[in-house]
């Protein structure tokens, strides 16, 4: 049986910030999302509403386009979600995001993770081993800003997050949502 035919005892969300903005004279952290990132944000923070993936914790890069991201996000959700702003997922490896990972409590069932590429895509690529065909095709291909990947876990823990140990339940970005 595989994981998307039961229910996971872990799920990782990966969401890519939403598009930001080049200006002159800003420090790539200090970015801010552009006019797109604002109205593409709230689309994805819907979807999740009606789909019910709901984060028990959000680990959220303390990039200005990530926090921007993520309030626009939070505001569409109908719950208070823990949320924890941490430099360990701002322009890092994939590697160092499941160092990060690894560390999350194993009470936390649902993980939202707010950051950048190319740590989010090579992160992603990294943990799904099996899923829908369509889905890792299109995840593989381009991890889009605003690229929401929902990956469904198997683990007694998030200690044992590993390469090769998840299951893509489905990859959406806001085009694909009509956006």
């Amino acid at each position: 049986m595989t994981l998307n035919h039961m229910l996971p005892k872990h799920r990782l969300i990966l969401l890519r910030h939403a598009k930001s903005a080049w200006p002159d004279g800003v420090a790539d952290r200090e970015r801010p999302l552009a006019d797109r990132g604002r109205k593409a944000a709230p689309v994805i923070g819907t979807y999740m509403l009606r789909e019910k993936l709901i984060p028990d914790l959000a680990l959220v890069s303390p990039a200005r386009r990530a926090q921007e991201t993520w309030k626009l996000v939070r505001r569409a959700l109908s719950k208070k979600v823990s949320e924890v702003e941490t430099a360990d997922i701002y322009e890092v490896s994939a590697e160092r995001m499941l160092d990060v990972i690894r560390a999350v409590e194993p009470g936390i069932r649902t993980l939202l993770v707010v950051g950048h590429n190319p740590g989010m895509e090579n992160a992603a690529s990294l943990i799904v081993a099996d899923g829908d065909v369509d889905a890792v095709r299109r995840m593989r291909q381009k991890f889009p800003t605003a690229g929401l990947a929902v990956i469904d876990l198997d683990l007694g823990g998030w200690h044992e997050i590993a390469t090769g140990t998840g299951y893509l339940e489905r990859f959406v970005t806001p085009r694909s949502l009509g956006s």
